[in-house]
């Protein structure tokens, strides 16, 4: 059996999430039905469901492996991503935080207040 994998969330604000997961994250859009835009996301489809109300986890909802986290990180800040400071962990000046095993992590959100995430294994 074959699976490829496919990723989900959900947004009230579809027109800005349509402009963030396609100008700032820098995926292509290959759907904008009734019900979901869909993107292609390096190789997996991202399916953002069309939803009429709401309400984002506490939790990081989405993330994405990186080489290089600080030139993401930088990237995507250009873009227009915010990125989040946590009062609990020390961070660095980009807001990026290393794992006691050196793995590197920074936090960001999409429209809806999704929680998405950038991370660097540790080498």
């Amino acid at each position: 059996m074959s699976m490829t994998p496919i990723f989900f969330t959900a947004s009230t604000r579809h027109a800005e999430a349509r402009a963030f997961y396609s100008d700032v994250m820098g995926f292509t859009l290959t759907d904008d039905n009734p019900f979901s835009l869909e993107f292609e996301a390096a190789g997996t489809m991202l399916r953002v469901q069309k939803v009429e109300s709401f309400t984002p986890q506490p939790f990081t909802a989405l993330g994405w492996r990186v080489e290089d986290i600080a030139s993401e990180r930088d990237r995507l800040a250009t873009r227009g991503a915010t990125f989040l400071r946590f009062e609990f962990m020390e961070q660095d000046e980009r807001d990026i935080w290393t794992t006691p095993d050196g793995a590197k992590v920074c936090w960001f959100k999409d429209p809806d207040g999704n929680t998405l995430s950038l991370t660097q294994w540790a080498k």
